[in-house]
C-alpha cells in the first residue's frame, strides 16, 4: 500500500518552505518516526518523518523546490524495511539464474568462445548493480550534479553517514580529475600544444562555485533589506565603564554558578538594564500599524544568536519578572537549540526589543539593523582597557561601546540619548538593576 508524504502544518504565519536535503533516496528502506528530508521555513528547519516502515518508492519534490502545507513530497510502500531487499536479493539471484539459463543454447559455439563472452556479459551487470546502489546512497541533487559532469558515483567515495556520497564528495572527486591534464604533456611530448590548454580550462572551472542560498538566509536578506526602506533607521551610540559589573562577577561568579548551575555573564545585566531603559522610555518598547504605535506593556526581549545558518533572535519571555539566574538559564538553553537547530516558531516569535552581542566575535563598534516590527536593538561590543577620566585623572578602565539603533519615525533623537544614558547608569550602578530592572 502506498502512503503519501506530505507537507506538515508550518506554524503560524508560514505558508510555504523549501525542499532542504533528501536523507533518503528511492528505492531505500525506511523505518517508522525515521527522519527522511529537512524542509527549510523562514525561521527554523523542520524534519519530515516516515509515517510507516517500508521503501521510498517515489520522491515527487526535489532538493529547492517551494512546497506548500499538504503537498505530496514522496510516497512509500508500507510494509516491513527489510522487505525490498528480500525481494532485491532474488532479483540478482533470478538474474543470475536466467544468465546461466543461457548456456546450454551455446554448446555449438567453439571451445574457446563462451570464455571471452561471459566474462564481459557478467561486467555491465555488475557495474549497474554497483552504479545503481551508490545512487541510492546519494540525493537526488547530488546524482544530478554527477550526470551533469559525467561522473560515475560507483567510482566515488561516500564520506556522509552510512557511505552516502555529498556534494563535497563531488568536487573533491572534480579536483581528483583536474589533476590528470597536467601529467599528459609529460606521456604525450610530441604533441604539447593541445594538452597546455587543458590545465587552464580545467583551472578556470574550479575558481567559482555556485551556491543556492538557504531558505533562512534568504529571509535574513529580505528582512534587513526592509528593515533599511520601511523605517527611519537612525544609531546612537554610548559607552560604559564595565568596572562595577565586572568586580560584581568576579566577586560572585563561584557562588552564583554553584547555587544556580549556570554562569554569571553579561547578557542578565544588559536585559535587566534595557528592562529599566523601556519603562523610563515605552515608546522604544512598542511597533508602528500603519498610522497607530503599538505600546507594549511586556518585556520579551530578543537576544540575537549567531548559527551556522545564519543568526536567529530567540526569545526571553515576560524578562522583568524574572532573576539573573532564570534569565541566564533561559539564554543558555534557548542558544543551545538555536545552535541544534532546534528551536520552535514560538521561541522566535513576538520579542518587543532585541539585543546583539558583537562583542563575543571581537567587534569594537557596529550599527546594528531593527529586528522589525521593534522600534530598537541595542549593540553590545567588546569590552576593552581604555584610559579615561575619572574625578580629574586618568585612570585604565574596561570600557564598552553601545549603540542603540532605532526607528526615528517613532523615537526622537533626544530620546535615544537619554535611552543609552539610562542604560549606562544603571549597568555603572548594578544596584540600580535590582529596583528598576
Amino acid at each position: 500500500m502506498a502512503i503519501e508524504i506530505k507537507v506538515p502544518a508550518l506554524g503560524e504565519s508560514l505558508v510555504d518552505a523549501v525542499v532542504g536535503q533528501w536523507l533518503k533516496g528511492e528505492g531505500d528502506a525506511v523505518s517508522q518516526g525515521e527522519t527522511i528530508l529537512e524542509l527549510e521555513t523562514d525561521k527554523v528547519n523542520l524534519d519530515v518523518t516516515a509515517d510507516s516502515d517500508g521503501v521510498l518508492a517515489s520522491i515527487a519534490k526535489q532538493e529547492g523546490d517551494v512546497v506548500t502545507v499538504g503537498e505530496v513530497l514522496a510516497t512509500i510502500e508500507a510494509g516491513s524495511a527489510e522487505t525490498p531487499q528480500t525481494e532485491e536479493g532474488s532479483t540478482v539471484a533470478e538474474a543470475a539464474e536466467s544468465e546461466h539459463a543461457v548456456e546450454p543454447e551455446r554448446k555449438d559455439a567453439p571451445a574457446s568462445a563462451p570464455a571471452p563472452e561471459t566474462v564481459p556479459a557478467a561486467a555491465p551487470a555488475a557495474s549497474t548493480a554497483n552504479g545503481a546502489a551508490t545512487a541510492g546512497r546519494s540525493a537526488p541533487a547530488v546524482q544530478r550534479m554527477a550526470e551533469e559532469h559525467g561522473i560515475d558515483l560507483s567510482q566515488v567515495k561516500g564520506s556522509g553517514p552510512g557511505g552516502r556520497i555529498t556534494r563535497d564528495d563531488l568536487v573533491a572527486h572534480l579536483a581528483k580529475g583536474q589533476a590528470a591534464p597536467a601529467a599528459a604533456p609529460a606521456q604525450a611530448p610530441a604533441a604539447p600544444a593541445k594538452p597546455a590548454a587543458a590545465p587552464v580550462a580545467a583551472d578556470q572551472s574550479g575558481r567559482e562555485e555556485r551556491v543556492r542560498l538557504s531558505r533562512r538566509r534568504q529571509t535574513i536578506a529580505r528582512r534587513l533589506v526592509e528593515a533599511q526602506q520601511t523605517a527611519a533607521m537612525l544609531t546612537t551610540f554610548n559607552e560604559v565603564d564595565m568596572s562595577a559589573v565586572m568586580e560584581i562577577r568576579s566577586r560572585r561568579k563561584d557562588a552564583f554558578k554553584e547555587q544556580h548551575g549556570v554562569g554569571l555573564g553579561f547578557m542578565s545585566f544588559f536585559t535587566k538594564a534595557v528592562v529599566g531603559a523601556l519603562k523610563a522610555f515605552p515608546d522604544v518598547n512598542s511597533e508602528m500599524d500603519g498610522d497607530e504605535l503599538i505600546l507594549k506593556n511586556y518585556y520579551d526581549i530578543g537576544i540575537a544568536v549567531g548559527t551556522d545558518q545564519g543568526l536567529v533572535v530567540p526569545v526571553v519571555r515576560d524578562a522583568d519578572r524574572k532573576s539573573f539566574a532564570k534569565i541566564e538559564k533561559d539564554i543558555k538553553e534557548l542558544a543551545t537549540r538555536a545552535r541544534d537547530g532546534k528551536l520552535t516558531l514560538d521561541e522566535l516569535s513576538g520579542g518587543t526589543f532585541t539585543i546583539t552581542n558583537g562583542g563575543v566575535y571581537g567587534s569594537l563598534l557596529s550599527t546594528p539593523i531593527l529586528n522589525t516590527p521593534q522600534v530598537g536593538i541595542l549593540g553590545m561590543h567588546n569590552i576593552v582597557q581604555r584610559p579615561v577620566a575619572v574625578n580629574g585623572e586618568i585612570e585604565i578602565r574596561p570600557m564598552m561601546y553601545i549603540a542603540l539603533s532605532y526607528d526615528h519615525r517613532v523615537v526622537d533623537g533626544a530620546t535615544s540619548v537619554q535611552f543609552l544614558v539610562k542604560i549606562k547608569e544603571l549597568l555603572e550602578d548594578p544596584e540600580n538593576l535590582l529596583l528598576e530592572g
